[in-house]
């Protein structure tokens, strides 16, 4: 019996088919109308019907064939160990621009993991090079009509593809994104721009190649390459300047004229660090396309601004002012200068409010790197030790790692609060969240 085709259930939704039809945790699911199950996607595919004989093995090995008769789509009510249903496969490529190859020694195993595994795209919005897969892989999603798919281009010239991944098979990579494209499969494009190498001409050839793939190519971002202080013995690459980052974002509005004109789209958009570090003001909400690559840091300080007004537009001034309070705020030096201007607006209106904003240097990683997503807890500690905070201390959710109160360097929250002798509150993204966990105390 083939291991990797047997999956363990891990719980059992209460109510659910499943615990009707008696399956437990420990139980393994071997195969469903006779079919090997490769993994969550085959799963799910399987399980859509309204009749499907599920073929389950017991820990004791006595085997159940389950008839079951539901809705269409109706889910299991089942949870397995492995959330993937399989391994995770890991990324082949040495990429010029790898971050994790910027990282320093001695830090948790997983941040070390390249995973490079479509199904990832799908379930959690991961880019994938598409070099690790088969052209069964394909086919796969085309039956299934998966959408969407995150593509990291990077470039769309071949050769300079294959040196850029240093993997000789890189540029022939692309033509499954055009097998994609055709069979009507959504997706959403990444170039990792580096100076001197994807920019420039080339950028503009990739930007006129991937246009080819609307509509069913909806986005392109364009974000500047993270350099970290760990980059001994690696490709040397350059940080942006103030004058590259107007050229990019020269070409990047050329091309949303001319695209939005044809299309009605916008199509590929620069990152916020690029308007920072250009000093330019960030595009108006309607030039995002809405917001498509918000995980990208595409547009989310706009969103975020938005947001932020439109809540403080819409408090009741017919409640009562909330009572003195004296709070601190620690985020990246990106968005450092928006935040503090929009508190200075909910101080405004209420003056009894004191709200401290401290920019964090990333020191661990090196300043270069100025998002909130890659701070450490070591780094918000140091820089906060001495300075006044009031009763709370507010920190982006991004900080942490998803799920859990654990920093990238495995400080968690509750050691921060020891150690600053303050309360710490985590605040969601959205510009309504920080209004709201300012105004309650």
């Amino acid at each position: 019996m083939n291991k990797k085709a047997i999956h363990i259930v891990e719980s059992v939704a209460r109510g659910s088919i499943a615990e009707e039809m008696e399956i437990e945790k420990g139980d393994a699911l071997v195969e469903i109308n006779g079919k090997r199950i490769e993994d969550i996607f085959d799963y799910q595919y399987y399980t859509q019907d309204e009749y499907i004989e599920v073929l389950i093995r017991k820990p004791t090995g006595e085997e159940w064939l389950l008839e079951i008769d539901k809705d269409y789509d109706e889910d299991l009510g089942i949870t397995f160990q492995n959330s993937l249903m399989d391994e995770y496969r890991s990324c082949r490529n040495k990429c010029i621009f790898c971050f994790i190859d910027q990282m320093p020694k001695g830090m948790r195993d997983t941040l070390y993991f390249k995973d490079d595994d479509s199904r990832l795209s799908f379930l959690q919005g991961n880019y994938v090079t598409l070099t690790n897969m088969s052209d069964s892989d394909i086919d796969r999603i085309i039956k299934y009509n998966l959408s969407p798919i995150n593509v990291s281009f990077q470039t769309t010239n071949p050769e300079l593809r294959c040196k850029m991944l240093n993997n000789r098979f890189a540029g022939d990579a692309l033509e499954k994104a055009w097998r994609l494209a055709e069979a009507g499969v959504r997706m959403n494009g990444q170039i990792v721009l580096c100076k001197g190498v994807n920019d420039g001409a080339e950028l503009e050839r990739s930007i006129k190649d991937l246009s080819k793939y609307l509509p069913n190519l909806e986005s392109v971002s364009v974000v500047p390459v993270g350099l970290t202080r760990y980059r001994e013995g690696l490709y040397p690459l350059e940080q942006f300047t103030k004058d590259d980052a107007r050229e990019v974002l020269s070409v990047i509005h050329k091309w949303q004229g001319k695209l939005y004109s044809k299309y009605g789209t916008h199509f590929v958009h620069a990152s916020d660090e690029w308007y920072i570090l250009a000093e330019e003001e960030l595009p108006e909400e309607e030039q995002y396309d809405g917001y498509l690559q918000l995980e990208n840091g595409v547009g989310m300080l706009r969103l975020l601004i938005n947001e932020f007004n439109e809540a403080l537009d819409g408090l009741d001034t017919d409640n009562p002012p909330p009572k003195p309070d004296e709070l601190s705020i620690a985020t990246g030096m990106l968005a450092y200068s928006f935040i503090k201007e929009l508190t200075q607006k909910l101080t405004a209106r209420f003056p009894q409010i004191k709200i401290n904003i401290y920019p964090i240097k990333n020191i661990f990683f090196g300043e270069q790197i100025t998002v909130s997503g890659l701070l450490t807890g070591q780094d918000i500690l140091a820089q906060l030790k001495d300075k006044p905070l009031g009763g709370r201390l507010l920190l982006p959710q991004n900080v942490l790692r998803s799920g859990e109160e654990v920093f990238l360097d495995d400080m968690t929250v509750n050691e921060l609060e020891r150690a600053l002798q303050v309360r710490v509150d985590i605040v969601k993204s959205s510009g309504r969240d920080l209004i709201e966990a300012i105004l309650t105390a």
